[in-house]
């Protein structure tokens, strides 16, 4: 059995992981690239593999990043079946029509300017009817209910607590007899959170693939953040101000509905204050997904089945607006009284959160809540970070608003969380496999796991693939990595010193020519020599330039 790392192996985006077997190929999630242009960029480059030949996908949850290249799959020759919950199948509807839509307006965007330069037109990744036709392929399944995806593999889907419909997936795998046990943790939730169930403990597995968002670093209290929320949104709203709350549609919006549903149903002390504050949804797929949410009850946890059945609906208050249309939406701007307005996209790189920040982020009454978790090189990780000057829409808008950045909201699990998790496994699984976080953290995380569990974890890098049967390393992305152990950069350096000889003597008797008569044939030898060394000389050197400065990036301070 092979892993092929495909996606969040540099980052916290782009979910996916190819497992091969002898007979079978199995796709662990197919999510989209976000952050930066250059992130983006690489949606539209070939997958490391054939589409055609995958025998199925196995999908975690209906976040962007771990299903948002599906389409694309099916549109370059994926045919066979897609194997979730089916909350995911509900939500993924939902999910891939809207990025459909999106990627067709934004290649319109860009075509418009295109035309006008002069410059080639471009394509969309994928468009709303290459969506359409890739649900065909859902297939829905329920937790824990084992299911046979083809001869000798089998799989559960166990509730991860991230989102509606999130799966931590057990792999069992039966190659020459033996059967080996994976387990893939999608991104796991938060223990002890509202609306839905903590995340499954595993007890469990030879081979472990986890993320590790936060793996160095914890999240405050929920109750904390909680606390705080209502005095930024009190603060602000005493001042004249509003709120505006950059939310992921599916997941974080939602569990701000049912701590707004608790400020207005059950503290008396708010109630007052909060009376004539209005909070809008102002996201159409948020709105839609909210509806999904209340159609899946039967996966709340025991807390939010309990308000039901007392007549609250959890995702419901009087003061909740959902916001359609544009107009609807363009009116929040002009309207000058105080109100929350929660918003997608949570990272701020589309959607009419934009046109929300464009409006209120020179505002010094307006607070910008953040809620989740902001990548590299995404607007809402510089505003984070405390950029003073954005541009939107062209536009340079200088940063007067108070910013903040409420962790505790966040659905995926801390430090400690993962570790709690992976420490539930009753003996240390073969190999720990770190995925979906950036670099440092997850080589800090495996530190910590170290300490903690006393397991070795393997950071993921690249587009590597791992032979589990002979425990063998191949950096795809990094090929040279492979061949340069110190012998084989030795070789490589004399190559490289005979080459530059045999350059010296050609450039000697290139002198020697222009003073004596060569033949024709000769020059022409010499040139075709110069050519293939000059090749030579830069794919090797190329290959010993990036090891040094490797083993220098590996050297301590």
């Amino acid at each position: 059995m092979k892993i092929q790392f495909c996606g969040a192996a540099s980052g916290v985006t782009g979910s996916c992981h190819l497992i091969t077997t002898e007979k079978h190929k199995i796709l662990l999630d197919c999510g989209q690239f976000q952050g930066g242009k250059a992130m983006e960029a690489m949606n539209f480059e070939d997958f490391p593999f054939d589409p055609a030949e995958i025998d199925c996908v196995v999908l975690s949850h209906a976040h962007i990043d771990h299903c948002g290249r599906i389409p694309l799959l099916v549109k370059r020759g994926f045919k066979n079946k897609i194997y979730c919950t089916d909350a995911t199948a509900d939500l993924l509807e939902v999910m891939l029509k809207d990025s459909g839509y999106i990627h067709e307006k934004e290649a319109e965007w860009k075509n418009r300017k295109a035309e006008r330069a002069g410059k080639p037109l471009v394509e969309p990744l994928y468009t709303y009817n290459d969506a359409l036709d890739s649900l065909k392929y859902i297939k829905p399944v329920l937790y824990d209910q084992l299911i046979e995806l083809c001869d000798d593999v089998e799989v559960v889907f166990n509730d991860a607590g991230h989102i509606l419909g999130s799966a931590i997936i057990e792999l069992w795998i039966k190659e020459n007899g033996n059967v080996s046990k994976l387990v893939f943790s999608g991104d796991l939730g938060v223990a002890g959170r509202p609306i839905l169930r903590d995340p499954t403990v595993i007890k469990k597995a030879d081979y472990l693939i986890v993320e590790s968002t936060y793996g160095n670093r914890l999240h405050p209290q929920n109750s904390s953040s909680i606390e705080e929320l209502i005095k930024i949104v009190l603060k602000t709203i005493q001042r004249g101000g509003t709120v505006v709350i950059p939310s992921f549609a599916v997941g974080r919006t939602q569990e701000l509905i049912y701590q707004f549903n608790r400020f207005y149903q059950d503290n008396s002390a708010y109630r007052k204050q909060l009376e004539n504050l209005i909070v809008y949804i102002d996201s159409p797929m948020a709105t839609t997904a909210t509806e999904v949410f209340r159609k899946n009850a039967q996966v709340f946890d025991e807390e939010t089945k309990a308000y039901i059945l007392k007549g609250d609906n959890p995702l419901d208050f009087k003061n909740l607006r959902f916001t359609r249309s544009t107009e609807e939406s363009m009116f929040l701007n002009m309207d000058k009284h105080p109100k929350v307005i929660i918003s997608a996209s949570g990272m701020c790189e589309a959607g009419r959160i934009r046109h929300h920040l464009k409006h209120n982020l020179w505002n010094p009454k307006t607070s910008i809540i953040f809620v989740g978790y902001q990548a590299e090189g995404t607007l809402g990780r510089l505003i984070v970070d405390g950029e003073k000057d954005i541009t939107l829409f062209g536009e340079t808008v200088h940063v007067n608003a108070e910013i903040y950045n409420l962790e505790g909201f966040s659905g995926h699990a801390d430090r400690d969380g993962l570790i709690s998790w992976i420490g539930g496994f009753t003996e240390k699984p073969k190999e720990i496999f770190l995925v979906h976080g950036e670099q440092q953290v997850k080589y800090d995380f495996a530190k910590t796991i170290k300490e903690e569990l006393g397991y070795d974890a393997t950071v993921v890098e690249g587009t590597s693939e791992f032979d589990l049967k002979n425990h063998k390393v191949v950096n795809r992305e990094d090929a040279y990595r492979e061949a340069m152990d110190s012998d084989n950069l030795i070789a490589v350096k004399k190559r490289i010193s005979t080459i530059h000889d045999e350059l010296e003597k050609i450039l000697y008797n290139t002198q020697l020519a222009i003073s004596s008569d060569l033949s024709p044939e000769r020059m022409a030898e010499i040139g075709n020599i110069v050519l293939e060394l000059e090749k030579n000389s830069l794919n090797l050197g190329s290959a010993v330039t990036k090891e040094e400065e490797t083993n220098l990036e590996m050297k301590p301070e």
